[in-house]
């Protein structure tokens, strides 16, 4: 082993960096996140889980699609969903494939079959270098009654630097 990462850049040289922009990004959603809010999302109705295959970012912004599982919290049975998303503001890179997971909260824990169904909009930050992190706060959905808040960091790999404004729109599979 040489000492180096999936970068190509020695460990000692990426590791400071890495921690930085991870920072920066946990920053932005802190900051961002009490304004994510919809009337009545309040009860936790299921997860959210997508997985994406990776995207290039174009300087001011980008597009992913989505693969995405809705699992209800009341043991209904999980639904497959099509998602993309886009992001505007500052997004420079390439991010290989990653997983994002929300927690989808509404009015009830039994929400309508089509509430998931429409667009999303948030902030989001995502930063990596050789392995990284990211996040978005999204609120939105048919009756824009529903929010999809993270439940875990997104992981992904790639040189990538995005902070923004995320839009997602899903619709059945």
């Amino acid at each position: 082993m040489d000492g180096s990462n999936l970068t190509g850049f020695p460990l000692r040289t990426v590791a400071p960096y890495r921690a930085l922009l991870s920072i920066a990004a946990t920053l932005l959603m802190l900051a961002v996140a009490p304004f994510a809010h919809s009337e009545g999302a309040k009860v936790k109705a299921g997860t959210l889980t997508c997985k994406g295959q990776g995207k290039v970012g174009l300087i001011l912004g980008s597009k992913e699609i989505l693969d995405c599982t809705y699992a209800p919290a009341d043991n209904r049975p999980a639904r497959k969903l099509r998602g993309t998303i886009t992001n505007v503001g500052l997004d420079i890179g390439v991010k290989g494939k990653s997983v994002m997971v929300w927690g989808v909260l509404g009015s009830t824990t039994s929400l309508p079959s089509d509430a998931l169904r429409g667009s999303f909009y948030g902030a989001a930050a995502d930063a990596s270098l050789g392995l990284g992190a990211g996040a978005k706060v999204l609120v939105g959905g048919n009756n824009k009654s529903v929010v999809l808040q993270p439940l875990s960091v997104q992981g992904q790999t790639g040189v990538n630097l995005a902070v923004g404004i995320s839009g997602l729109n899903l619709k059945e599979q």
